[in-house]
């Protein structure tokens, strides 16, 4: 493996729970590539998609990750957005799919499903939120106390996708790596 791609989704939200699990969608994919043998970022990618189930932002769901209504209303839809990031990620042979947590691998699996289009990814995935907790010898934990633990400062807007990716790629060191 020469890569890591390391990706966090936004995804339609809502304080009150009335958007249920299996009816949010994706609305941002922030993914960074980051180089196994140097452990730095070399290349990222940031999409924002319209989503069609819940196609107006709840304001708890603006709020929290920063996603306005144009940023989505005038995004492309799910299909045409993985067309895309596969164009950009296809440049790399070679990668392992990481995200914090598990949430993102099952959210691109519900969305693929939704949009009847294949999951794009292989089957291997390393959740580095588990990987992070072993390595560090903690429990696991949010990406901000990841970065606070070892010394890091959370950079950029938290739940924002390209952020929230940038930040985790900040953390291989410390996950893969001899920090």
């Amino acid at each position: 493996m020469k890569q890591y791609l390391i990706i966090d989704l936004e995804a339609t939200c809502c304080k009150e729970r009335t958007i249920t699990r299996d009816k949010m969608e994706i609305i941002e994919i922030g993914a960074v590539m980051v180089d196994a043998v140097t452990l730095k970022i070399v290349d990222e990618y940031e999409q924002f998609i319209k989503p069609i189930l819940n196609p107006k932002l709840t304001d708890f769901c603006k709020t929290l990750t920063t996603i306005t209504q144009e940023d989505v209303d005038g995004a492309m839809g799910y299909k045409e957005a993985l067309v895309d990031f596969k164009k950009w990620y296809s440049k790399y042979d070679d990668f392992l799919f990481c995200s914090w947590g598990d949430y993102d691998k099952s959210q691109f699996e519900q969305d693929c499903k939704l949009h009847s289009v294949s999951y794009p990814f292989s089957s291997e995935h390393l959740n580095i939120k588990k990987e992070f907790a072993k390595v560090q010898g903690i429990k696991p934990c949010g990406l901000d106390v990841a970065l606070a633990h070892v010394g890091l400062e959370l950079v950029g807007t938290h739940h924002r996708g390209i952020d929230d990716a940038r930040n985790m790629g900040c953390l291989m060191p410390y996950i893969v790596g001899e920090a």
